[in-house]
Order: C-alpha cells, then structure tokens, then sequence
C-alpha cells in the first residue's frame, strides 16, 4: 500500500522536461551528442514554460488587483480605474467621440498646465 501512494504521489508531482525525457527510452539509446542536444531542448522548454507560468501568475495578480499604489505610472491607474469603472469609462470615451479631434486638442492644451501644476 505505501508502494502504490508513493507512486502516485511520485507521479503527481510535476516534472521537468529534462526529467521527463531522462525517463523515456530514447535517452538510453542516444548517443552522447544526441544526448547533449536532447538535454538542451528539454531545458529551453523548462525555461519556457517557467516564463509561461510567470507571465500567467503576473496577469493573475493584475487582474485581481482593486487598488493602486500611489507611485503607480499614470497608465497603470487608468487601466485600473477603467476596469473598475467601466460606465464612467465609457461615458468620458463617448464625449471624446463626440467632441472630436480638433477641440480635444484644443481642450487638452488648455488642460495640460493645471495637470502638470497639480503633479507638484
């Protein structure tokens, strides 16, 4: 009984692509330079999926994110604030639209110093 909850929990637990390939039969009939290439592929792929999985973990914490940290870049806390806020996102690009072109520019010019005078 303790065999087979060992072997279970053995394979269970992930494995690394260099591990997984040390237990398949082609690694015992390689040669020694098919070997070394079979080792180098199965280590691109372990740092692959461990990007994978980093990028995976980063979109996770960024999607579950409710707050901002104050020394956040501008971009950061308007995505934040568009995801929370969707209707009033949606309402200030419906008025950009309306707008239009020309008088954004015009109005962002005039708004550009009191922003800059409100970062200090």
């Amino acid at each position: 009984m303790t065999g087979a909850a060992s072997a279970t929990s053995e394979a269970s637990a992930p494995l690394t692509a260099l591990e997984a390939l040390q237990r398949e039969a082609r690694w015992a009939t390689a040669t020694p330079q098919q070997r070394e290439v079979l080792k180098r592929i199965a280590l691109q792929r372990d740092r692959w999926a461990a990007a994978r999985q980093a990028r995976e973990q980063a979109l996770a914490q960024r999607a579950a994110r409710t707050s901002v940290p104050v020394d956040a870049p501008l971009a950061e806390r308007l995505m934040v604030f568009a995801r929370l806020h969707p209707v009033a996102t949606a309402g200030v690009a419906g008025l950009a639209l309306l707008l239009g072109p020309r008088k954004l520019w015009r109005y962002g010019a005039l708004a550009l110093p009191w922003i800059n005078k409100l970062r200090r």
